[in-house]
């Protein structure tokens, strides 16, 4: 991205797009009982309040009414309907690492097989989004955790912390090409969560290839163990990377995360927030829940002067529902250098 002169001035940048993350398959009911939502009702409700407070894009996950993260595809086309109907402009994308609590006490955190992922592009409504990774990695989401971020949680468990602490990232290219194109088949978007500059090198490949031909569409995922570090050295040398015509997310973990929405804002990126990155304030004197997140955001934004985008302008920004023809157009509209004759580009990309 280039940052020219004037690029932090508010008349400058996009209106801000606040992804919401409220379900938080990472931790169990009873490490927030007051937020975390069990019922169906409830779940569909939390995206209600966090569209309300201003948030347009929702990153869902489903529970079952044991509080433990679904599996069942029709429970996640249960909630995307029950959350069309009562905020049908809210962007859904769906965490593609559905489900990886462990099942038991002292089991691994898995994600669900290849098969079982794919099956995301089948779901009915369709989502907007998928988020999709590239490159398996190791995911240890714990890495940037104090103590003080588990005390009194379920994650005091040791089994469950060592599931938590041991998790990988199953996204080999075979599999991600795959995923790719079933769900372009099915008009939904691939949201790509780039772990660092490799990912997304990756993912410009698969671009310059063929595979994905639509919007560039990003979250940068600084949560370390695996994943990128909360730097602002790591955030430039990956922005340094991304085409202006990429729409691009930060996201972090813990106490990180207000930190780097804030440099995100400031910069004109977007942000994430929710119980699923952070259950406490910044000083852990109280847990504070996504709607309360998403609001202290928006605060800091119009202190800026940068407008909170409505859905309309989100949906807009990210191109929801947009496809291209060819290489040579994705190439182009996303804002990257067209492919160079003669160079290694693949063998999608040989004369016939």
């Amino acid at each position: 991205m280039n940052f020219l002169d004037g690029h932090l001035f508010p008349q400058n940048q996009q209106p801000l797009i606040i992804t919401a993350a409220p379900y938080a398959p990472s931790w169990i009911p009873s490490d927030f009982p007051e937020d975390i939502a069990v019922t169906m009702e409830e779940q569909i409700q939390k995206a209600v309040d966090c569209y309300n407070a201003g948030a347009t894009v929702l990153h869902l996950h489903v529970r079952e009414l044991d509080g433990k993260g679904s599996k069942r595809l029709s429970k996640f086309n249960e909630l995307i309907a029950g959350v069309r109907a009562r905020v049908p402009d809210m962007i859904i994308q769906v965490g593609g690492s559905i489900s990886f609590a462990p099942e038991t006490d002292g089991a691994a955190a898995k994600w669900l097989s290849d098969d079982t992922r794919h099956m995301l592009a089948e779901l009915d409504p369709k989502p907007d989004q998928v988020t999709v990774t590239v490159n398996t990695s190791q995911m240890n989401i714990l890495e940037q955790f104090d103590h003080r971020d588990i005390v009194g949680s379920s994650m005091e468990d040791p089994a469950v912390f060592n599931a938590y602490k041991e998790m990988t990232v199953p996204a080999q290219p075979g599999w991600a090409e795959e995923h790719i194109r079933r769900l372009s088949a099915a008009g939904i978007q691939s949201e790509f969560q780039c772990y660092n500059i490799n990912s997304f090198e990756s993912v410009e490949r698969l671009i310059r290839r063929g595979i994905y031909k639509g919007p560039l569409v990003m979250n940068w995922v600084a949560i370390g163990g695996g994943m990128d570090s909360p730097s602002i050295y790591s955030l430039a040398n990956f922005v340094r990377a991304v085409p202006d015509g990429a729409v691009l997310t930060v996201e972090s973990s813990v106490l990180n995360v207000l930190p780097v929405n804030t440099i995100g804002i400031a910069m004109g990126l977007h942000v994430r927030c929710g119980t699923e990155d952070t259950l406490w304030n910044q000083t852990r004197t109280e847990k504070m829940g996504t709607v309360a997140q998403i609001e202290q955001l928006v605060r800091i934004s119009r202190e800026m002067s940068r407008p909170i985008a409505t859905a309309k302008q989100a949906r807009e920004m990210c191109k929801i529902g947009v496809f291209y023809d060819t290489v040579e157009e994705t190439l182009q509209a996303n804002g990257f250098a067209p492919n160079r004759n003669g160079a290694q580009q693949g063998f999608l990309q040989k004369a016939a």
